[in-house]
């Protein structure tokens, strides 16, 4: 299915957000995510169904200074 992953569309197999950080190589990295522009929290990933489509952010957060 395509979704748009960060503005780039993509072509994913994934049927939720734990298949897909561990397809875009995600697994194990803190990240927050959003789907449609509604932040998903950790503890859902797993039962958030994916469609084609979906807009997702992944965010990583980033240490400055």
């Amino acid at each position: 299915m395509h979704v748009i992953v960060n503005g780039e569309r993509t072509e994913i197999a994934a049927t939720d957000l734990n298949g897909l950080l561990g397809e875009l190589d995600y697994e194990n990295t803190h990240v927050v995510i959003a789907v449609n522009y509604h932040v998903v929290p950790r503890a859902r990933w797993g039962e958030t169904e994916l469609s084609s489509g979906d807009e997702i952010e992944i965010v990583t957060p980033r240490q400055g200074g």
